[in-house]
């Protein structure tokens, strides 16, 4: 047995969505030829209530294409120092356009100081880059995102006149948690880019969505960057089949997520664990804070042996995905206890 709890990107497709990928129509998608291709597409367009959507190979690439498609070299776009677009996606948003990262640091519920934010956008002067673009996430480190911040958000890009760009990687996540409908969540942006390789369980695929024009400039984009797939209607048909049968899943994620935070809660305050400390889990991730960073390590290597995959960090994410049910619970836990108490 082998449980992986370090991210939801190690999902497998299930047997149903693998037989819906093999049983897939296909075309030439460069050619705007591949039906499945097509037809997604426009449902998630629709499902989004945007003018148009492109198949991504991976959120990287979805949210590279958004920056792209939206500013021009030598203009910058504003984002949190721990977002995703910034801090995980190799800087290509500079490397590869030109475009400035502007950070700010995140609070700690994921949102931003919009006063932080307006001392960042630039006046018209030549000595700066041109601030063009926002670019927020929901979920931030599995917290969703307050609709009341959105709201301001959306008010600031319009006072400045700038683009908003929404990291929406589990946007699923924060439907399902907090009840909002996907149009409302998405309709103070201009572009959002929605991974389905993660708790939605497809083994590869993301989808920005924007207006037409935005996603003509991505096509264009997308092909320069080698993302321009051939037969891509078997990749569809797996969003599609996520579509279908893993949105409403998730809130088995989320409640396996925030039994794993309460059990570990438990065995603290039974002082079965010392030195550990664990945040609240809100959709589908656990963190676990180390005192010692030893202690973190301990506890991955002594993990890994019972065959619980987890990370080396003093800050652990934990996260739960349709491969890791309820029912391993109180077995992870009860090998978190045996890691921690046991002699170095």
């Amino acid at each position: 047995m082998r449980l992986d709890l370090r991210s939801d990107t190690v999902t497998q497709p299930t047997p149903a969505m693998r037989e819906s990928m093999a049983l897939a129509a296909t075309g030439d998608d460069v050619y705007g030829e591949d039906p499945s291709v097509n037809a997604l597409e426009e449902r998630v367009a629709a499902l989004l209530n945007k003018d148009a959507a492109i198949l991504c190979t991976s959120g990287t690439q979805s949210n590279l294409l958004a920056l792209l498609s939206q500013c021009q070299r030598g203009e910058e776009y504003l984002v949190g120092e721990e977002y995703h677009t910034y801090r995980y996606e190799a800087g290509g948003a500079a490397v590869l356009g030109g475009i400035v990262p502007q950070t700010v640091s995140v609070q700690t519920d994921g949102t931003l100081d919009l006063e932080q934010l307006a001392s960042k956008v630039k006046p018209a002067d030549p000595h700066f880059p041109i601030t063009r673009l926002l670019s927020l996430e929901n979920t931030h480190t599995g917290k969703v995102m307050p609709p009341a911040f959105i709201a301001a958000a959306s008010a600031f890009v319009n006072q400045h006149n700038l683009r908003l760009h929404l990291d929406g990687a589990r946007l699923f996540n924060a439907h399902v948690q907090s009840g909002q409908s996907l149009t409302a969540m998405t309709a103070p942006f201009h572009s959002v880019s929605v991974c389905f390789s993660k708790g939605l369980g497809a083994p590869i695929g993301s989808m920005l969505v924007a207006d037409s024009e935005t996603i003509n400039k991505a096509r264009r984009w997308r092909k320069m960057l080698g993302g321009g797939m051939r037969q891509a209607g078997i990749v569809a048909a797996a969003l599609d089949y996520a579509l279908d049968h893993h949105v409403q899943r998730l809130a088995d994620d989320h409640q396996c997520a925030q039994h794993l935070a309460s059990a570990l809660q438990a065995a603290i305050e039974k002082q079965q664990i010392q030195g550990v400390t664990v945040e609240p889990a809100v959709t589908n991730m656990v963190y676990v804070q180390f005192a010692q960073p030893v202690l973190a390590t301990r506890v991955s290597e002594y993990c890994r042996q019972q065959g619980i995959l987890v990370p080396n960090s003093p800050r652990m994410r934990l996260v739960t995905h349709l491969d890791v049910t309820s029912a391993y619970i109180d077995f992870i836990v009860e090998h978190f206890i045996h890691a921690i108490i046991a002699e170095p």
